[in-house]
């Protein structure tokens, strides 16, 4: 019997259900679909290019449509994606649904992003739970690791937070989101109210999101787009 192939890093992700509207307004946006992998034909955003908007979406286009619970990570030695699924199995149960709704369109941090204009505390308890129930499943970062997540100017309280979960922007730093741009500083000033109008359009009938499920992606090998492996509903 031949021994499980482990893909290089492994998430957790909320996702929504990819035969849903939201999984395909999200991914046709991005223009790659991260279940079926395959490419897809964006939006015409009048006014930018069609090769401008495929470079400012490239960053989440890899990542697939997704807002991050458990950031990328490598399994700890002893662990496969066998062990993971059961893990994360585990974790679902008992787990209640929850609803988020009245999305807003964002430029904080530097990015244009979709967030819920409310977040329950049931979306706290999940994001946390997430990164510390799950923790014993990831390998520590190693030196080239810590030093890709240290180029972006952390605080002492997100290094500790990196330190600790392998991950700068947790706990009493995380933000749900939905990323829809990588960064915004290549982008003409005069051009950004066209994008915002633009997405604004595409995403006006996004529906309440009906949190019940995790999702594990996987990225294959470094430097591959992440695909979805596996969403795992919860089981009250």
């Amino acid at each position: 019997m031949q021994p499980e192939l482990s893909p290089y890093r492994v998430a957790i992700y909320y996702a929504p259900d990819t035969q849903s509207d939201a999984w395909q307004l999200g991914s046709g946006w991005l223009g790659r679909n991260a279940a079926t992998r395959q490419l897809l034909r964006q939006p015409v955003v009048d006014g930018i290019a069609k090769e401008v908007l495929t470079e400012l979406t490239s960053h989440p286009r890899r990542y697939g449509w997704h807002a991050t619970l458990k950031a990328p990570f490598q399994l700890a030695p002893g662990y496969t994606l066998s062990t993971l699924r059961t893990g994360v199995q585990r974790f679902c149960k008992g787990r209640q649904p929850f609803d988020l709704a009245n999305w807003d369109l964002s430029t904080m941090d530097g990015f244009l992003s979709l967030r819920p204009q409310h977040s329950p505390p049931e979306l706290a308890k999940l994001a946390a739970d997430c990164v510390q129930q799950l923790h014993p499943f990831a390998a520590p970062l190693g030196e080239a690791a810590l030093a890709r997540r240290r180029l972006a100017s952390l605080s002492l309280e997100e290094e500790a937070l990196l330190l600790a979960w392998g991950y700068p922007y947790v706990l009493q730093h995380f933000q749900f989101h939905f990323s829809l741009t990588g960064s915004l500083s290549l982008l003409p000033e005069d051009q950004l109210p066209l994008l915002m109008l633009a997405a604004k359009s595409h995403f006006h009938e996004l529906p309440a999101e009906r949190v019940d499920r995790l999702s594990i992606f996987i990225e294959p090998r470094p430097g591959d787009d992440f695909q979805l492996l596996e969403q795992i509903l919860f089981t009250p």
